[in-house]
């Protein structure tokens, strides 16, 4: 059997294991621990055969696996290609046609695929997204973005030109880079720079109004990782710090990444906001509310979660994210503000959640956006800031 034909086949046995629960990048990390006669150039072509297989969504479900790992690797690259090129020699000849022209060839070789069925809940996006740009956006992985920390400047940019690291400026601090950037070994990642989409930056515009107005309370209140909490940081946008979040695991990585980025001025606790009533009654001055969400946006990064995802789960989302909100306002200041983001794309989960905190609580809506990635190769996300008029 050649080692063309291995690739295949490991790909198919992937596929056929893997169930979506976890993670692919953990599943294939510890498939490969298990495999280890796989060098790395086999790793980097299995990872990306299956990976395609999952780009490609719902639009070829009826095609053989065999196929479908084929087609994926065939629509979602332009450069030639050694697999396409022993298995189909003549696919690999049109590896730069357009994506309509692919989509017209490789359904005239008899693949039953479906272009507007890489994302079948389209009817549930929120208004502003582009549909058909969005659908297909998940046939590329997005791009790697950075945040240059306040003073890191010079000393960033002169790191990556003596690396010789192809990059690309946006704005005054994000910085685009190749997805496979092992950015890691150049800059210090939290002291130096923040990796964080680049959308995920833009939400940083929402707290500008509160660094216009001193050093206020600020309440992370479903931190993550602590992206947020550090851009506030970062924006003079905190004074007294306040981060929550309902997991254990995730606010210890958390207080390591303040650490690693110099923060030691605020608060820690496990909160979980879907069933505590918090007693704080008008304590903060802003709260950042990145609730959970289906992360919908962000599916062309991690495109399984595409590919196993439940409709049903939107309104498990939907209906967690109003009770997170109600726990939540009671415990901001008159005047006071709320940043709502989520980093969906599904009008369930972002229009609809405004109307109903406009309807059952007396904070008014100052703006809202879907911050669109799918042109830029970054995650798309929603924001929306209320102000509390009592």
């Amino acid at each position: 059997m050649s080692r063309w034909h291995a690739y295949l086949n490991t790909g198919k046995t992937i596929v056929g294991r893997y169930d979506g629960r976890i993670p692919l990048s953990v599943w294939l990390k510890d498939f490969f621990r298990q495999h280890k006669q796989m060098g790395s150039k086999d790793r980097k072509i299995v990872s990306e055969l299956v990976y395609n297989y999952y780009r490609l969504g719902h639009s070829a479900i009826q095609v053989d696996i065999d196929h479908k790992l084929l087609a994926g690797l065939y629509l979602c690259n332009n450069s030639s290609n050694e697999l396409l090129t022993f298995f189909k020699p003549d696919w690999n000849k049109k590896i730069q046609l357009s994506l309509s022209e692919k989509w017209a060839f490789i359904q005239q070789e008899g693949l039953e695929l479906v272009p507007d069925a890489i994302f079948p809940w389209q009817d549930a996006l929120s208004p502003a997204v582009d549909k058909a740009l969005f659908n297909v956006s998940h046939l590329q992985q997005p791009y790697l973005f950075l945040r240059i920390r306040p003073k890191q400047e010079n000393n960033v940019i002169k790191r990556l030109m003596e690396a010789a690291i192809l990059y690309k400026r946006i704005g005054d601090n994000c910085i685009q880079l190749a997805n496979s950037t092992k950015i890691d070994q150049v800059l210090k990642i939290d002291e130096e720079v923040v990796i964080q989409d680049y959308n995920s930056q833009r939400v940083g515009d929402f707290f500008k109004e509160m660094a216009n107005n001193g050093k206020p309370t600020l309440w992370d209140c479903c931190a993550g990782s602590g992206g947020k909490s550090i851009m506030a940081y970062d924006t003079n946008s905190a004074g007294k710090l306040i981060i929550t979040d309902a997991r254990v695991s995730i606010l210890q990585n958390l207080r390591s990444r303040l650490s690693r980025a110099g923060i030691s001025d605020y608060r820690s606790s496990v909160v979980d906001l879907s069933v505590a009533k918090v007693n704080l009654p008008g304590m903060f001055d802003f709260v950042i509310a990145d609730v959970p969400c289906s992360g919908s946006g962000t599916w062309s990064r991690t495109p399984e979660q595409l590919y196993f995802f439940d409709p049903q789960k939107i309104k498990y989302y939907s209906d967690l994210q109003k009770k997170i909100i109600a726990n939540v306002i009671p415990a901001i200041k008159s005047s006071g503000y709320m940043v709502y983001i989520t980093c969906s794309v599904f009008k369930e989960e972002n229009e609809d959640i405004v109307k109903y905190i406009q309807e059952n609580f007396d904070l008014r809506l100052e703006s809202a956006e879907l911050l669109q990635g799918y042109e830029l190769r970054a995650d798309s996300m929603f924001a929306a800031v209320f102000k509390k008029i009592i």
